[in-house]
This record gives C-alpha cells, sequence and structure tokens, in this order.
C-alpha cells in the first residue's frame, strides 16, 4: 500500500510518501519512497519542496495562504509528469496523520470517522497550540482524497499504559475528575519505535526487555519503556515537564512561577513564553537553543554554554538511573532525536556516571557512528546495552494506518483494574 503520511503546523506540512503492508512491516522492508513539506503558509513566499530518493530536491515558492491549498500542491507536485513519484492520485490507499493530543480518549491509532474527529476536538483544550492544526490538515485532506480512509495517530497514545502512580499529579484529585490534569507524555511514536528497534538490535523479544528511550531533540523526553509498553515518561500535562530543551526550562518548582510572575510583573502569556521560548539550553547559555552551537561555545571557553550542557546531561543520568529503579532493572538505554543520534559528547557525559548499572561505552564506536544507522555502542562486556536508533515518526504513522485498516492495531490503555476511580 502507498500512505501518505501528514504532519501539519500552524504555518506548515511535512508529508512522506511511505510504501508498506503488514508483511512488510514484519520483515522491516517498508520505505518512503517521497518526503517533503510546505513551509510559510499563509504568506506570498510559502516553498514547497520534495525530496526523491536518487533525485535533486525539487522546490517552488508561490503564495499558499491555508492548509488546504498546500494539500493541493502536495499531491500535484507528487503526481508531476517529471517531478513527481506516483501516476496518478488514486495510487495513495489511506492517509495517516499525526495528532498531538489524544488524552484519555484514544489509547490507540484510530480509523477518523465523524465520531472520532468530534472526540479529536474535544481534546483542543489539552492541546490548543497542536490540534486545531492537526485537524485542519485532516479535514482538508478529507476533502481533497474523500475516496480513502484516514486514520489519527496520537503522540500520547502510547504512554497510555501508564499505571496512576505514574500519571497522576499531588493536586487535588477533583483536578482530574474535573479536568483531566495528569501526565500525558508526548513523542509516544518516537519512543514506541526506537524500543521496537532497540529489542530488533538486540535480537530479543520486546516482551522480554526493559529499555529507556531519550528522545533528544528542540524537545526532549524519555521513556521507561518495559515489555513493550511505557510505564513513565518525562513529558507531563505539556511538553513543558522532564528534561532541559532547547527553549523549554523542563522541571522545577511551581512556587517559582507566581514569585517571578510577581516579581517581574509578568503576564500570564508573558510567563508561558518565557518557560516555553525563553528559557532552556538557550535561556541558561544566552547563546542559542541548538545544541551544536552550545558545543562549540563550550570548547571556546563559554562558561554559561558548559552550564547548560551540563544540566542538559544530568538531567538525562538522573532519569535514566530513576527509570532504570521503576523497572526494576534495565537491559538497554537508547539515544535518538536530532541531538540522541548526533552528539557524541552528550552521549558519553551522559552515560560517565552510570558505570554501577553496568554500561560499559566504547569510546569509538561512540565517536564514530555510521550515518543513520542502528548501533550498539557498548563494549561486549557491558551488562547493559546502549544503542543509537534514528527515529521515524512518519514511518510509525504509515504502519499504524496499514495496522488499523488490517484489525491489528494494539490498543496501549491501562488494564481495567489499575485505572483510577
Amino acid at each position: 500500500m502507498k500512505i501518505l503520511v501528514l504532519n501539519c503546523g500552524s504555518s506548515s506540512v511535512k508529508f512522506q510518501v511511505i510504501e508498506t503492508s503488514l508483511e512488510m512491516i514484519q520483515a522491516n522492508k517498508d520505505s518512503a519512497i517521497a518526503k517533503g513539506s510546505v513551509e510559510r503558509i499563509g504568506m506570498s513566499d510559502s516553498r514547497l519542496s520534495l525530496e526523491v530518493p536518487g533525485r535533486k530536491t525539487y522546490q517552488e515558492i508561490s503564495e499558499i495562504l491555508e492548509h488546504r491549498t498546500a494539500v493541493e500542491r502536495i499531491l500535484k507536485v507528487l503526481v508531476h509528469p517529471t517531478q513527481g513519484v506516483l501516476g496518478k492520485v488514486e495510487e495513495i490507499e489511506a492517509v495517516g496523520h499525526r495528532m498531538v493530543h489524544g488524552g484519555e480518549k484514544f489509547a490507540s491509532s484510530v480509523l477518523v470517522n465523524p465520531e472520532v474527529e468530534e472526540m479529536i476536538e474535544e481534546c483542543v483544550v489539552l492541546a490548543p497550540l497542536h490540534n486545531p492544526h492537526n485537524l485542519r490538515g485532516l479535514r482538508a485532506a478529507q476533502a481533497l482524497l474523500s475516496g480513502v480512509p484516514h486514520v489519527a495517530v496520537f503522540d500520547t497514545a502510547f504512554h497510555q499504559s501508564m499505571p496512576p502512580k505514574a500519571f497522576l499529579y499531588g493536586l487535588p484529585y477533583e483536578l482530574y475528575t474535573r479536568h483531566k490534569i495528569r501526565r500525558y507524555g508526548f513523542h509516544g511514536t518516537s519512543h514506541r519505535f526506537v524500543a521496537i528497534h532497540t529489542a530488533r538490535l538486540l535480537k530479543r523479544n520486546l516482551e522480554d526487555t526493559r529499555i529507556v528511550t531519550c528522545h533528544l531533540g528542540n524537545g526532549c523526553s524519555m521513556a521507561a519503556v518495559k515489555q513493550g509498553h511505557s510505564i513513565d515518561t518525562t513529558m507531563g500535562f505539556t511538553p513543558l515537564e522532564g528534561l532541559l530543551m532547547g527553549t523549554r526550562t523542563g522541571d522545577m518548582d511551581p512556587a517559582v512561577l507566581p514569585w517571578v510572575m510577581a516579581m517581574e510583573e509578568l503576564t500570564l502569556a508573558q510567563l508561558n513564553a518565557m518557560l516555553n521560548k525563553h528559557s532552556g539550553l538557550y535561556g541558561l547559555s544566552g547563546v542559542s537553543s541548538d545544541m551544536r552551537e552550545i558545543q562549540k561555545a563550550c570548547s571556546d571557553g563559554n562558561r554559561r554554554a558548559k552550564i547548560a550542557f551540563d544540566i542538559f546531561c544530568y538531567r538525562i543520568t538522573k532519569y535514566i538511573g530513576a527509570y532504570a529503579a521503576a523497572m526494576g532493572g534495565v537491559d538497554a538505554v537508547t539515544f535518538t532525536g536530532g541531538i540522541g543520534e548526533n552528539s557524541a559528547e552528550v552521549r558519553e557525559q551522559t552515560l560517565a556516571g552510570l558505570g554501577f548499572l553496568g554500561i560499559e561505552l566504547d569510546a569509538e564506536k561512540n565517536r564514530n557512528l555510521p550515518r543513520g544507522e542502528e548501533v550498539i555502542i557498548t563494549t561486549p562486556a557491558s551488562r547493559v546495552a546502549v544503542a543509537v536508533v534514528p527515529t521515524n515518526e512518519e514511518r510509525v504513522i504509515a504502519r499504524d494506518t496499514v495496522r488499523v485498516l488490517g484489525g491489528v492495531m494494539p490498543s496501549f490503555a491501562v488494564p481495567d483494574n489499575e485505572a483510577p476511580r
């Protein structure tokens, strides 16, 4: 099957065409035949790009004012006589959509129908910066590709297997029952993908492994994946909690917030912007939110950059230890994402204090990774394996689309006997 995968943001649409099937998934033989994006939606100089293996990247600049036009242009370039990869639009057999937040309503990927669409709409209150744009792209694609099934794949679904002891906060319980304030977690498609591929790399059954997955990019999160299920994760009610990130604070004392608001006379909107856009690596270092620039500044002797780098690695180290305890041990630690895959320095410093777990890093393997490949970077004597696995969330979305249509999509829900009452 040829699956069109769409990831719609406020001013962009990222897309891939992935050829897959249940048999190809089992053999790990599915592949992307094209990928691209539309950027700067709403502007007169919107940019569409298309990448096809073995070809030069195609780009065009034109006015694209809304998401429906963006999807129309994507379909048009995919069937372009010289630039495209499809003979006709009808070759697309299904569309998989990235949805950021499914709340407690969705513990798996689902076929979109009017009831599902209404439930996604109800989750907008939990993700007002993301779900509306995801829905806008969904509705544009439904209008243009009305004859094929559409499947919604949620960032939060994988973490619905967390037990109440992991997802409830120490707030009045009524805030959970009334407003569903709890830990949801994000990056679920990435954590699930790299956990599955780590088990394959180890030649072990996923159901018999305990893996700490580290998704490190501009946004960062970790998950404790025990027997194939997420039992805890660092991001919380929003993506702000947990690790230090490019521009987000991560964990902090909540009492700081009203204090800073009073001392700096900030509005709620200004406080939110500070926490999400002006903090993290950028706020601490004063240099950048980009780890490559942080590391360069460190090598140039920038003290604040070094402090930011140290905090970033330290928090990952702490969570690895915490999640090893939560799972009763750990078999593997996996790094993914732009930083996780590309920064040998982050991996080295993060793991330096974890020898007590039996981790023995192979310095040569860590420093000289074959780009884009799944590799183990620990020595044969290491009791805990450390892997680097490039993530591929679009591939997960395509695979889940096939699974949903084939009736074999598993649920990640908490068992009924563990659900809070």
